[in-house]
């Protein structure tokens, strides 16, 4: 069965990536010998300027498991990095030739496999990108993955979309997804840092998310996150804060229907929209 090319949010190029290469379940060879020394070249320049960012930005957990990619000076091969991160959190990289659609996502994260991209942007793409490519998705998702308790809440978050897909509420629980796994932040003893990989992966965004007065930060509420839309090509107006891992995977222990059920009684929120009742977290 041949497999179609996925399109978010709005965008008048169509997606890039050989979906001919992908089986049934969108997955396919990296095929590393591809890549020429220009991608390598860019896959270096993005990870030297990404990392000297870190430090005072990034959460603790990330930056320590950072040097678990290996390589920095060219793309990693996926079959290097699953013969350390599978016997550290049994997990696997599985390589995609790009967005894939919602159930195909939600199984491999249940079955402890994480969907890269396998291409590489282009040089006039170096400071944005609007699909995710193998830089993001290595530099920015992979390295967390090496930590077992976030490990675990990326498959509980798999094992849970799959339950959203059969209820109609993919789309809620994809909010829940962007304001964590990719723009989350958390609170730590030595201030707000970021975990999510599209702050990590993003020079911008990184500094903005962590220091900008402008956005506004609050603590982490299913309900309230969920309700809550997010924009896909500007920085984000709102961030949602935790203490730690830890509370993540409890906080999304819980069955989600009555959650789904609140936002549709309660409505969506815009991605700016501020309320009263909002826990909010200020910069120290």
């Amino acid at each position: 069965m041949a497999v179609e090319p996925v399109v978010y949010g709005a965008s008048e190029r169509p997606p890039r990536g050989d979906y001919a290469r992908a089986s049934d379940d969108y997955t396919c060879a990296q095929n590393w010998a591809a890549y020429t020394e220009a991608d390598h070249d860019t896959y270096r320049r993005l990870y030297a300027r990404q990392s000297a960012l870190l430090p005072g930005l990034a959460c603790e957990a990330f930056i320590n498991a950072l040097p678990s990619l290996g390589a920095s000076d060219q793309i990693p091969r996926f079959e290097d990095i699953n013969a350390r991160l599978k016997p550290a959190t049994g997990w696997e990289l599985v390589a995609v030739p790009g967005l894939i659609p919602e159930r195909p996502f939600f199984q491999l994260l249940a079955d402890r496999r994480f969907p890269v991209t396998d291409w590489i942007r282009q040089p006039e793409e170096f400071d944005y990108i609007v699909e995710p490519d193998v830089f993001h998705d290595l530099f920015g998702h992979v390295p967390l993955l090496f930590n077992p308790v976030f490990a675990d809440y990326v498959q509980r978050y798999g094992a849970g979309g799959l339950k959203a897909h059969d209820l109609g509420a993919g789309e809620l629980l994809s909010r829940l997804y962007w304001y964590t796994i990719e723009f989350g932040l958390i609170q730590q003893a030595d201030g707000l840092r970021a975990y999510g990989a599209g702050i990590l992966s993003s020079s911008g965004e990184l500094r903005h998310s962590v220091t900008s007065p402008q956005p506004q930060r609050l603590a982490l509420d299913l309900l309230r996150c969920m309700r809550t839309r997010y924009k896909i090509d500007d920085y984000q107006a709102t961030y949602f804060v935790i203490d730690s891992f830890d509370q993540l995977f409890e906080l999304t222990a819980p069955d989600f229907a009555p959650l789904y059920e609140a936002v549709a009684a309660q409505g969506e929120l815009a991605p700016d929209a501020s309320s009263a009742s909002d826990s909010r977290i200020t910069l120290g």
